[in-house]
């Protein structure tokens, strides 16, 4: 009885904790000038999204990927989030690393062995959900730039381009490739019911 205790107790600091990346901002886009960078929680919950879609066209384990896309930035709520030029002086990796491994460590068995495991997969892309977690996570950023580019921070580009370079899975450059030919309020524009209408006397 005292265990369970203890379990549900770690379980309600997790959930706590999981709240700190709704506040932990995406703080490579300030180098772009970005004001208001959007949350690690906003950018995991996308990237989740785009795992699960990318993984039915690679043929991996969709909901492996997405589970494995959601938890993937769990570590910056303790650390935050860094840029580029930030590793190139701090081991962010290995910082990340010892974050997540001490945030599921009194979890149950499972969740902290399969978090861990998934956290490592991703990490090392020892697996084909690792790699397109990866290309997810690097999509979504690349979604972000293309938003952050039409609204005027034309240095978002950058990413776009690292991100080109990077992506690995066949499905991932083709929706890369697609996406740079399009705007980003293309989605709405056939939505849109217009509710005025016309006088006739005019």
């Amino acid at each position: 009885m005292q265990q369970n205790k203890r379990q549900i107790d770690s379980i309600v600091d997790f959930i706590f904790e999981l709240g700190q990346l709704k506040r932990e901002r995406h703080v490579g886009w300030l180098l772009a000038g970005v004001r208001t960078p959007d949350s690690i929680a906003e950018h995991a919950w996308r990237s989740a999204q785009i795992a699960f879609l990318l993984a039915v066209l690679e043929g991996a384990d969709p909901y492996k990927s997405a589970t494995m896309g959601i938890i993937h930035d769990n570590g910056e709520g303790r650390i935050g989030d860094h840029h580029k030029v930030s590793a190139r002086y701090l081991d962010t990796g290995k910082a990340e690393q010892k974050a997540f491994t001490e945030q599921v460590q009194f979890l149950p068995e499972k969740v902290k062995n399969d978090f861990l495991n998934f956290f490592d997969q991703y990490e090392h892309r020892t697996t084909k959900e690792g790699i397109v977690v990866r290309d997810a996570d690097w999509l979504e950023m690349a979604f972000e730039a293309r938003e952050l580019e039409e609204q005027g921070y034309h240095k978002a580009h950058n990413w776009i381009e690292n991100i080109e370079m990077a992506v690995e899975t066949a499905s991932a450059k083709k929706i890369l490739r697609q996406m740079k030919k399009k705007s980003f309020c293309d989605w709405w524009k056939n939505l849109k019911k217009m509710t005025y209408t016309r006088l006739s006397s005019f």
